[in-house]
């Protein structure tokens, strides 16, 4: 088994610790502790490894847009999309106020077959998703860009005063700003995804997009000048020429940055190379497959 496997594995079983000693029953003295602290060591040779290794970072070969495919991403106007499709010359950039709305533009002239979108799918009834946890291992660095899912019926109050009381009691971890800023879009595509639309709908998060492309994440914030230019050099060397615009009314160039990395996790999705985290997915009460892709 070569380096990077081994990696692979050492951050999945990080996760799983972290995971356990989350979900461990309270009255069982240090044992989250002692989870944690085991999940850190593991941390740690990951980082070892890393920085011992000569492994270059993967030359995954330019994506070839095989089948029509959507990328999506949040933005004040309500959603950015990327799309991709066979002979295009360049990611197409379409915006619409709800991600319905969204697919069905796309899909009146287009048979798109996947649907990738950067917001939590399937939402955890009582305890912490794993695909966070795994999603944050993989990410040195940046693991602050994956916030923790709340659980379903903490994005079912109203404020988020009531969903941190709600997440406290069933999870033992109270609601931060980000998560429950994006309340209503998690509420909009799960309520969506529960319409059972016709295509492969799947959940992204654009940061582990560009680490999977580039070998390491992009440590320079996607809002300067320098995160940006990083990100576009990211996808054309992936396959993917500078999009068709970069902002417009409602959406910022991080956006569409963010929604062309998704783009590229659905291509590569379409063509049976992307992998979850985890794999298998979980599945909780709402019977929808929780896995970020990359």
């Amino acid at each position: 088994m070569d380096i990077e496997a081994w990696r692979r594995r050492l951050r999945d079983f990080a996760g799983e610790l972290l995971a356990a000693g989350e979900s461990a029953p309270a009255g069982v003295g240090e044992v989250p502790a002692a989870y944690a602290e085991a999940a850190r060591a593991l941390a740690r040779l990951d980082a070892a490894l890393a920085a011992s290794s000569s492994v270059p970072a993967p030359n995954l070969p330019p994506i070839e847009v095989a089948a029509p495919v959507l990328g999506v991403d949040g933005c004040r106007a309500g959603w950015v999309g990327a799309v991709l499709e066979p002979g295009a010359p360049r990611p197409r950039v379409v915006v619409a106020p709800t991600i319905a709305e969204l697919v069905a533009m796309v899909r009146e002239t287009l048979g798109i077959r996947v649907v990738g979108i950067d917001i939590p799918i399937g939402l955890p009834d009582k305890t912490i998703r794993r695909a966070d946890q795994l999603a944050r291992n993989a990410l040195p660095g940046k693991s602050s860009s994956i916030f923790s899912t709340l659980t379903r019926a903490a994005y079912l109050a109203e404020t988020r005063t009531e969903a941190d009381a709600v997440n406290r009691g069933l999870v033992g971890q109270g609601v931060g700003a980000q998560a429950f800023a994006l309340r209503d879009k998690i509420v909009e595509v799960d309520a969506w995804v529960r319409t059972r639309p016709m295509v492969t709908v799947l959940e992204v998060h654009p940061e582990l997009s560009f680490a999977t492309m580039t070998g390491a994440p992009i440590k320079a914030s996607k809002k300067t000048d320098e995160g940006r230019a990083q990100r576009l050099s990211a996808l054309a060397d992936a396959g993917l020429p500078r999009p068709s615009v970069l902002e417009g009314q409602g959406y910022a160039a991080d956006d569409v940055l963010d929604a062309c990395a998704v783009a590229w996790t659905a291509a590569r999705h379409a063509e049976g190379l992307a992998h979850p985290l985890p794999d298998p997915p979980e599945v909780f009460s709402d019977g929808i497959p929780a896995a970020i892709w990359a």
